[in-house]
């Protein structure tokens, strides 16, 4: 195994344990919610496959639904995130392309690269999760306080922890 393999396994169980220990039972205004277990998907080099990333998804996302007692609600999202992510980074693709082993973070990329790439990823998981968890478009309206609240504290929550952690541009 790499050392970049071997990192990413690493981090998937901080980012298991943070959610599920210390952010579980964090809500802001009793609608924002931080889940920052999204970042482990986003976070993967750019050359990852659609499969490995739809498995990894459904891997971190079966083990936070355990935690959450949620049913398979988490393990949805992050499938769909895992098989939205690499369509939704040809398009934001920039002139010259990625440099082979290219990670997405804030320090390779930019912020406002980041910021594109992530927020829009970060509220289709949100709002998946929420439209899901309410049954459809019954409570449509709530879902979407609840989707905006919890992106604005997920990507700021993500945002400063790209800030303070220092990252490796390649792998």
């Amino acid at each position: 195994m790499t050392r970049s393999g071997i990192l990413q396994f690493v981090s998937f169980f901080i980012y298991v344990l943070v959610q599920a220990l210390l952010l579980k039972n964090l809500v802001l205004f009793n609608t924002g919610f931080c889940f920052l277990y999204v970042a482990f998907i986003l976070l993967l080099p750019i050359e990852t496959s659609t499969l490995v990333l739809m498995s990894l998804g459904f891997i971190i996302g079966f083990v936070i639904d355990i935690f959450y007692n949620s049913l398979g609600l988490h393990a949805l999202t992050m499938v769909f995130i895992g098989y939205l992510r690499n369509y939704w980074v040809s398009a934001i693709t920039p002139q010259g392309g990625y440099d082979s082993g290219t990670v997405p973070n804030l320090k390779s990329n930019g912020l406002q690269w980041f910021l594109v790439y992530m927020m829009p990823l970060v509220f289709v998981h949100h709002l998946t999760l929420f439209l899901v968890e309410s049954a459809g478009f019954l409570l449509f309206w709530y879902s979407m306080l609840k989707t905006i609240t919890s992106l604005l504290f997920t990507m700021t929550i993500i945002v400063v922890l790209q800030y303070l952690i220092p990252q490796h541009s390649r792998t």
